[in-house]
């Protein structure tokens, strides 16, 4: 409403020297600010829990604003009130609103962040309930009090023999507790004692959470699936949903497209500078895996004299013999990746994703690196979230090639259509990823 406010006093009196009525710009940010928020109130996400992570803000904010901006304008249609506010106004609002409020919600995030990292917020009390290791180990590695709850017990279950009255006695401290929730911290092999534990803890008005913590480790978006009348454990989910890869293709066709019109006297200099140069094929194809490890050709100006495609290629090296003259400008600009723009039109890659590599490099780090081949589950990438984070060039160790990889997999799982944007946005402007941007 802040914002509705000023932007219309701002638009108005800055240009034009007239003032819109303050009741009818009072009424445009409350009706926009009740559409936007109702829908955060109803699922309950005004909580201290969730503003302790600022991951999924950006994303909310912005699906959020827009739906609720433009079901203002619907509304403002249907009841004949659209012009009570100009057009001019509503653009800066627009902007000016949404920008306010993602920067107050980062403010909040790194309040709460704060104040739980000292130990003064408790969103949330639990209970801990498992075995001693699992209880230690627990504590260490998630150090509950930096995320906003507060342990106000926790009961070790010993063998067999005393189970049932080390139950009956942690369900009982539970009780008197009165904790929010209550988390059983056992193996799945411990099947009969994770068992004892729920039928205890039924009797105590909280959540229960079952963490078998090992099994666990290896999977960050775990939750409960349904198939039918079929539930199950859902530890890694399809990539990307129908909708995702729509969007995703549509802003690949539409910027390759245009990247390929923009740039195409670029594409037809660099070719005749490369026949000039040295004998040879303009472009330079080599195999590569796509999604799906499905192969395919992969398009790049020819940069050196050799055109290796088989079961050993040896990575471009610095100061490396086999480049060009006009193969070292082009591989220091980048501008041999151009023609992998055909790659994302024809729809074997995307204009972000995991870079993808020879297959004889493909199948080597297949066997050194556990989860490597996750990275096929989505379409490779002229660029990635790996590239903007320093990991490009050669990859002459397996240690460089394994943070490229963990950076791949952390983008397959946070993928959303800013990310690729971001990406992009750091690609061209970003010295981090690249020395030398186009």
């Amino acid at each position: 409403m802040i914002s509705s406010l000023l932007t219309g006093w701002l638009y108005h009196q800055g240009l034009f020297g007239t003032v819109t009525p303050t009741a009818d710009l009072l009424r445009h940010g409350y009706v926009i600010a009740l559409l936007f928020m109702l829908p955060i109130a109803l699922r309950g996400e005004y909580t201290i829990n969730c503003y302790l992570t600022i991951g999924s803000h950006l994303r909310q904010t912005f699906l959020l604003w827009n739906i609720a901006v433009l079901t203002a304008i619907l509304l403002a249609f249907l009841t004949k009130t659209s012009a009570e506010v100009s057009r001019g106004t509503s653009i800066l609002f627009y902007c000016c609103g949404f920008t306010l409020i993602l920067f107050l919600r980062l403010v909040l995030v790194r309040i709460v962040q704060a104040q739980a990292r000292a130990g003064n917020v408790a969103a949330r009390r639990i209970f801990l309930i498992g075995f001693e290791d699992d209880i230690r180990n627990f504590i260490d590695r998630h150090k509950p009090w930096t995320q906003g709850l507060e342990v106000v017990s926790s009961a070790i279950i010993r063998d067999s023999a005393s189970l049932k009255d080390d139950l009956a006695l942690a369900a009982a401290t539970a009780r008197v507790l009165r904790p929010e929730d209550v988390f059983i911290l056992a193996p799945l092999a411990q099947s009969d004692a994770i068992d004892a534990c729920i039928r205890s803890f039924q009797t105590v008005p909280a959540s229960i959470h079952v963490i078998p913590e090992r099994m666990f480790d290896g999977f960050v978006d775990i939750q409960m699936g349904r198939v039918g009348t079929i539930k199950s454990l859902n530890v890694v989910r399809k990539p990307l949903t129908l909708f995702e890869q729509f969007q995703k293709r549509i802003f690949d066709i539409v910027v390759s497209g245009l990247a390929l019109a923009l740039l195409s006297p670029l594409l037809a200099l660099v070719a005749i500078a490369i026949k000039l140069d040295s004998r040879g094929p303009v472009f330079f194809l080599q195999r590569r895996y796509g999604f799906n490890q499905e192969p395919f050709r992969i398009y790049k100006f020819r940069s050196m004299t050799t055109m290796e495609d088989g079961r050993i290629v040896r990575q471009v090296s610095k100061d490396d013999s086999r480049v060009t003259r006009v193969g070292r400008f082009i591989r220091r600009t980048n501008i041999d990746e151009l023609p992998q723009l055909l790659n994302v039109l024809l729809g074997d890659m995307s204009l972000v994703g995991p870079r993808p590599h020879a297959l004889a490099h493909d199948q080597m780090y297949e066997r050194q690196i556990a989860n490597y081949a996750r990275r096929h589950n989505v379409k490779p990438g002229i660029t990635g979230w790996a590239q903007v984070n320093g990991f490009r060039g050669e990859t002459d160790t397996c240690e460089k090639m394994r943070g490229r990889v963990e950076h791949d997999l952390q983008y397959i799982v946070q993928w959303s259509m800013l990310l690729d944007l971001r990406i992009c946005f750091l690609t061209l402007f970003s010295a981090k990823s690249y020395n030398n941007a186009l």
